[in-house]
């Protein structure tokens, strides 16, 4: 049974029937949502569109706090385009994510908060991609909520994602660097761009339900 402690984990939406996705968030006792999708207005799931979300978690008795505007991947600042895409480098720098970020570890460090995206699974969103990357330091500890109900610590969907990007053992490569790459690797595959008009959710990233 899930700890009544606080502590940060993130959720992807995706597909999932509304009772189905509170009942995850029930099982791990989840007390605060922190919305990170830039616009949450999904058209092929109007139970996650911000007004139907907030209203149903609160009956729920789930706190929602919309940070998209700091945490989103779709940026509005300009200085972090490059040919159309965002650099998520650049995102992470700004100082409204960085503002974000402060005020996700402030929640996570008096509730059990869960940061909010539409993607499934978390190596290929920005909410572990661009967000939870900034604090593998280990200070926070970060646990995923799976499709299934899972649960999988950062260090776990890492080697994942390691796996994805085919990282092998290389005696002059250290293993900070492989991880490093892994994400830079990801980051340029899932980034949003302008010019990307198909097969995107609320968060402007690809759709993968």
């Amino acid at each position: 049974m899930a700890s009544a402690t606080a502590g940060l984990f993130t959720a992807g939406h995706s597909n999932h029937p509304w009772d189905y996705f509170l009942e995850l968030l029930r099982r791990h006792r989840i007390t605060l949502i922190c919305d990170a999708r830039s616009s949450p207005y999904s058209r092929r799931h109007p139970q996650y569109r911000r007004e139907a979300l907030q209203k149903n978690l609160a009956q729920a008795r789930i706190h929602y706090r919309f940070m998209g505007d700091a945490l989103g991947a779709r940026t509005r600042d300009a200085s972090c385009y490059q040919d159309g895409g965002v650099v998520y480098s650049r995102l992470a720098a700004t100082t409204a994510f960085r503002r974000g970020l402060a005020e996700l570890i402030t929640y996570a460090g008096s509730e059990r908060a869960a940061l909010l995206c539409a993607e499934r699974d978390p190596i290929t969103c920005h909410r572990m991609i661009l967000v939870t990357r900034q604090l593998r330091d280990g200070a926070l500890p970060i646990q995923h909520i799976l499709a299934d109900g899972a649960l999988e610590t950062n260090a776990a969907a890492e080697e994942r994602l390691l796996r994805e990007y085919g990282a092998g053992d290389d005696l002059f490569t250290t293993a900070t660097a492989r991880i490093e790459a892994a994400y830079d690797w990801q980051s340029r595959r899932i980034a949003y761009e302008r010019k990307t008009r198909v097969n995107q959710d609320s968060d402007g990233t690809p759709s993968r339900p």
